[in-house]
């Protein structure tokens, strides 16, 4: 019991973040940037290329002393448009043509203190926040199953917990079959 305990206080802010984030996401509150625009002076005009995309918005990004987003690069395509997208939990960034050929536009979007942990939630953070993820979803898993042992162990919860855990379970087929 002494380990569910000092486990369950050492992923409590985890699990406070996971589900603020997660639980007002799902009612789409999201958090928000704050966008800062440049024009980037081409030699000649971009090409639809990730690789190439990415050396020119990390040149603007050295240019401009701000660090690349934590994330990986993407290059998204609509139609005949193209746009490389490099998303983090602090910034995103966004490198696209213009009607001219000569000039890109490059939007670096700055999120607010909670959108960054919206962002950290989706993944979109470095890799020490993705382990420190891993981690939590292991300590999770391991406070969930040993809480159920303990209960069931317990001769006057044994029954309570039997039925609960079926009624969770028909909940949460039942809603997953509604959604």
């Amino acid at each position: 019991m002494k380990f569910h305990a000092l486990l369950a206080a050492f992923i409590l802010p985890a699990a406070v973040m996971f589900a603020i984030t997660g639980s007002l996401y799902t009612w789409g509150i999201k958090g928000s940037y704050t966008d800062d625009t440049y024009e980037v002076d081409l030699k000649e005009p971009l090409q639809s290329d990730v690789a190439t995309l990415t050396k020119l918005a990390e040149s603007e990004l050295i240019a401009l002393n701000i660090s690349a987003p934590e994330g990986k690069p993407k290059l998204k395509t609509l139609g005949g448009h193209f746009r490389l997208e490099w998303t983090g939990s602090s910034k995103d960034l966004i490198l696209e043509p213009t009607v001219n050929n000569l000039t890109a536009q490059l939007t670096i979007k700055h999120t607010s203190w909670y959108r960054n942990l919206v962002q950290l939630h989706k993944a979109k953070g470095g890799t020490p926040f993705k382990i420190y993820a891993v981690i939590f979803a292991v300590a999770l898993g391991l406070l969930l199953i040993s809480g159920f042992v303990m209960a069931l162990q317990t001769p006057k919860l044994k029954t309570a917990t039997l039925a609960s855990s079926l009624i969770g379970l028909i909940s949460f087929i039942a809603l997953v079959a509604l959604s």
